[in-house]
């Protein structure tokens, strides 16, 4: 039998009728809910409720006392939603951050709100809150997005007939090559032959000449022997046929002995050219398949508007002096706050920090390895650390040198450092030194100060902020290839390479923008009467915010390029 107060029927108002047990009430007994279950929207007693618990299918219902429901409303919180979490399938996705303006259930505020203040149950924020769903507007918003993405789905299969119809083109350019290279090889076949054609025909001329000589010398003896042999009377004659005789003898020896010293026919071969076939064994294609460059201009970046965000935590013991700014691809923003030794990561919405964590020294520069780590100098441990960035931002492992660890890039699995004699180093991701760029070329200093550096992602080109001499841009053998300095730009601070290949450079209070080859385009940030040296700059993938940092100043700007 349920237990709980139970109430008079004759005096029951409509308020008193709507906060009865559910579960009595539909059995003839009028007692009063002491539970109230946000997703069946009913009130049940102490004992009803137990029964309403072992129910495995509301198992899961979200139960409160009947104190937690707002006071003089008889219908109690609105319905939760009963759409499940996509990461926590168990869970219903009950609750709002109104710092994020996302929802998500509990065990997602938890996990990635656990910083936000403003994090409510959405029955109650419904209820304590004029808000207003706007679904039309999100209706009509989704159906644009539906459309832009039909046109992309659209744009992809034009793409894929475009590249089909490039691969037969391909690879009717392989069989037109093929046969090329077929025709030059039926010249060199029919040079050969003609070569061995001519020398086998002064051969046999040679051949020819010596059967005939042989020949002739044939007749002589033959004929002189004849001669002896009919004549036995006369002797002047026979003294005349001797004396002939002896000379055909004579030429023919002599013939014979040089015969003999010197061969007629010469002992010859065919040596087949085998550097042609070595050359065809190390090609392993007929060709390469390569992007298609097509040089264009390229644009000063132009700004819409900017705003400011702050990015101080609680546990901040100073201001923040932001040294160096990194943007993943799913827009988030990875900050190095120098002065008070964090890593902090920004959401990519209202720019919030969502989590940070502690090094134990100051942070220089960071650079990204992939999309969920980043590596981070710590210059004066002569340490980079490696902080991974799913859940929680931590510390995976860390490379120790012999240096001062400033400037820090990443390129084709390696890692570019710098330090303050100044030189760059190249270092594997497990911490074995690879190579090191001398400071000195032909007697001369290349550098003096690096505050930062980038790596175009071929690993060809090495851009270096130096503080005293401006941009330097670097082969992959650690050369000069070019240079920009300014008298009136001085102290490089932050090098900043974009996904558009262009270059961006911190000069005190101004940005400048350069080509990939160190080509002044403009200036992008002009200078703004001291309000802070600029010291770190980063675009986002799609290259449509640009952040920028200030020393000592815990705010950045954000701007829509």
């Amino acid at each position: 039998m349920a237990t709980g107060r139970q109430i008079d029927t004759d005096i029951l108002s409509d308020e008193i009728f709507d906060v009865l047990c559910s579960m009595c009430r539909n059995e003839g007994r009028n007692t009063e809910g002491e539970k109230y279950c946000v997703d069946c929207h009913d009130y049940f007693c102490v004992s009803c409720v137990k029964v309403h618990s072992k129910v495995p299918v509301l198992a899961g219902h979200k139960v409160l006392d009947k104190s937690q429901v707002k006071s003089g409303t008889s219908k109690g919180l609105p319905r939760a939603p009963s759409e499940r979490c996509d990461r926590h399938s168990h869970k219903h996705i009950d609750m709002y951050c109104q710092n994020h303006d996302t929802v998500g259930c509990s065990t997602c505020m938890t996990v990635d709100h656990r910083l936000c203040k403003d994090t409510f149950y959405i029955p109650e924020f419904i209820q304590n809150n004029t808000y207003q769903v706007e679904s039309r507007y999100i209706q009509t918003k989704l159906k644009e997005i539906a459309k832009t993405l039909e046109k992309q789905a659209d744009r992809f299969k034009r793409d894929k007939q475009r590249l089909l119809k490039r691969k037969a083109e391909f690879l009717a350019d392989i069989r037109k090559f093929r046969q090329e290279i077929n025709g030059q090889l039926d010249k060199l076949e029919k040079s050969s032959i003609d070569d061995i054609e001519s020398r086998v025909k002064y051969l046999e001329d040679k051949i020819e000449d010596s059967f005939k000589q042989l020949q002739a010398n044939k007749s002589r003896i033959k004929s002189a022997n004849d001669k002896l042999a009919s004549t036995s009377t006369n002797h002047s004659e026979v003294f005349v046929y001797v004396k002939m005789g002896e000379d055909a003898a004579n030429v023919a020896n002599k013939y014979m002995e040089h015969a003999k010293i010197k061969s007629t026919v010469e002992d010859i071969e065919f040596q087949p050219d085998r550097s042609i076939l070595t050359q065809l064994e190390q090609k392993k294609t007929l060709g390469t398949l390569s992007k298609k460059h097509t040089k264009t201009a390229v644009n000063l970046f132009q700004f819409k508007e900017n705003q400011s965000y702050n990015v101080t935590v609680k546990s901040d013991k100073k201001d923040c002096f932001i040294k160096c700014a990194c943007c993943m691809e799913d827009g988030i923003i990875i900050l190095a706050d120098n002065n008070n030794r964090k890593l902090k990561r920004l959401n990519s919405y209202n720019y919030t920090v969502t989590d940070y964590c502690d090094l134990h020294g100051e942070p220089w520069q960071m650079c990204k390895i992939n999309n969920t780590k980043v590596a981070v100098t710590l210059q004066s441990k002569k340490e980079v650390h490696f902080i991974s960035l799913e859940r929680e931002m931590k510390t995976t492992n860390k490379i120790n040198t012999d240096f001062a660890c400033y400037g820090l890039a990443y390129a084709n699995n390696n890692l570019y450092i710098s330090d303050t004699s100044p030189s760059v180093y190249m270092y594997t991701l497990s911490g074995r030194k690879l190579n090191q760029f001398s400071n000195h070329q032909s007697g001369h200093k290349l550098l003096s100060n690096i505050e930062s550096l980038a790596v175009s992602k071929d690993a060809s080109r090495i851009y270096v902020a130096d503080y005293y001499n401006g941009l330097k841009v670097l082969d992959n053998n650690g050369q000069v290839i070019t240079s920009f300095y300014d008298e009136q730009l001085k102290n490089a601070r932050c090098c900043y390479l974009t996904e558009a290949g262009t270059v961006l450079v911190s000069y005190s209070c101004s940005v400048l923008q350069f080509t990939c080859d160190g080509e002044l385009i403009g200036e992008v940030v002009k200078a703004d009467g001291g309000k802070g040296t600029i010291m770190s700059v980063c675009c986002n993938k799609q290259m449509t915010k640009m952040c920028i940092s200030r020393s000592f100043d815990s705010n950045i700007k954000v701007y829509d390029i």
